[in-house]
């Protein structure tokens, strides 16, 4: 292990200094005086109380660095927002960052390094199915609230524990059955699929496999890969010739000539094909080799490109974030963003604000948490707004899982135009679990 990195990363941390915290009183003392903030005394007393600290989990090396990067940015425009506009409950925020490598074990030592070393208030920040599950149990034993942003039916299921939740992004089983019938009525019914060969992509071929057998369809073909695979030439061989769609999920550092591979094998002649915008994240959609994909479609939880109906929310976020009209960095348009993934960490952070702000948390104590829990279950609806711009969202306090709308989107002329966008009651289900039963 490379010890001078790991250092790095623990002192990585976002502080409110004195001249901020005079500077945002300031900025309270107009509002106040505009009739915007009524009492500004109490603002002032609540800023000089302690931060609020959060430990985030980050992917930035490892297989998934291209998510933890823009996690890490989105985390930071977020954390700079809630803070300069009065932090939570008034209290700034403190985000101390570890890089997990997108490692299982080291997650877990993450984990337990912000509890004991760090003595955070709450983790959040994990993307990667495996690594989720391999860190939260012990978030479980250690009683940190533990929210993640992944998309695995891990959390739902109800396998992990009370501490850990999944409030800004939606799971893979309420993806693929909202979207399923579209498929089915519109692309065919004989399914492929190429999946990784871990949770996440088995929550993908369990889910739609059921999901298109609901349809009347069929997954003719399960393909799992390595995660870290670099050449996928001989998975496309094994797809059957009466195959009418390929469904295609990758996600790592392959991504790019996994698409290129798909269109090198198929060429013109090929099946309908629908992917998940995993397999596209953080890559130029105007990449070489990309052009076969025109006229394909692809999930996206938030349109990477700014639809013609775009919201003044979507508007709100992009510019506090720093990403285009076309989901790359303002400055840098070639650096792409993972842009159907990172706005979780954004609403999450939020969500972590309004269950603080209602539940009257203070400090880490046993009491404390359990009023923070409790107060997150209790929760069951997010309006569209600023703090949530991807949309409008149901949770489910039995199964600590959102459930918001989804996306499919058509590759046309090198960009993405959304065609169709679900209801977010095509993505609920009947709850297998239910946490509230379980002890704090």
């Amino acid at each position: 292990m490379d010890h001078s990195k790991k250092d790095s990363n623990t002192k990585r941390l976002i502080r409110v200094s004195r001249r901020n915290v005079i500077k945002g009183l300031g900025a309270a003392s107009a509002l106040t005086a505009s009739g915007l903030v009524p009492g500004a005394m109490r603002y002032a007393q609540a800023q000089s109380s302690a931060p609020i600290k959060i430990g985030f989990q980050a992917h930035l090396t490892g297989i998934g660095a291209a998510y933890g990067r823009w996690y890490q940015r989105t985390t930071l425009a977020a954390v700079k927002l809630i803070n300069d506009t009065g932090g939570i409950g008034g209290r700034p925020i403190e985000l101390v960052t570890e890089d997990d490598g997108t490692d299982p074990k080291r997650g877990a030592e993450v984990v337990e390094k912000f509890a004991t070393e760090h003595k955070v208030d709450f983790v959040f920040g994990t993307l990667f199915s495996h690594v989720v599950v391999g860190s939260a149990p012990t978030a479980g034993q250690l009683k940190m609230p533990y929210f993640v942003v992944s998309e695995g039916y891990h959390v739902a299921s109800g396998k992990l524990n009370r501490y850990v939740f999944q409030p800004g992004i939606t799971d893979v089983r309420s993806q693929v059955i909202s979207m399923a019938p579209w498929v089915a009525g519109n692309l065919g019914k004989k399914v492929a699929m190429i999946f990784p060969d871990y949770a996440f992509g088995h929550d993908h071929r369990d889910f739609f496999t059921k999901a298109i057998a609901a349809q009347g369809g069929e997954a003719i073909k399960h393909i799992p890969v390595p995660a870290t695979e670099t050449s996928y030439t001989r998975y496309f061989a094994q797809i059957p010739a009466e195959t009418e769609v390929i469904y295609h999920v990758m996600v790592g550092p392959g991504v790019l000539t996994f698409v290129k591979e798909m269109g090198e094998h198929f060429g013109s002649k090929r099946p309908q094909i629908f992917g998940f915008i995993d397999s596209l994240e953080a890559v130029d959609m105007a990449s070489p080799g990309l052009e076969f994909l025109d006229g394909t479609y692809f999930w996206e939880a938030f349109p990477r490109y700014a639809q013609k109906d775009q919201s003044a929310f979507d508007k709100f976020y992009r510019q506090a974030v720093g990403v285009n009209e076309n989901g790359a960095a303002v400055d840098d348009p070639k650096d792409v963003s993972t842009y159907s993934h990172m706005f979780g960490c954004w609403e999450t952070l939020y969500v972590i604000k309004a269950a603080v702000e209602q539940s009257g948390y203070r400090s880490a104590t046993p009491k404390d948490k359990a009023a923070l829990i409790e107060s997150v279950e209790a929760m069951t609806d997010f309006a569209e707004s600023n703090e949530h711009p991807q949309g409008a969202k149901k949770f489910n306090g039995q199964l600590h899982q959102v459930f918001a709308h989804q996306s499919i989107s058509k590759v046309e002329g090198g960009r993405l135009n959304v065609v169709h966008r679900t209801a977010i009651e095509d993505g609920m289900y009947e709850p297998e679990a239910d946490y509230r039963t379980q002890s704090l």
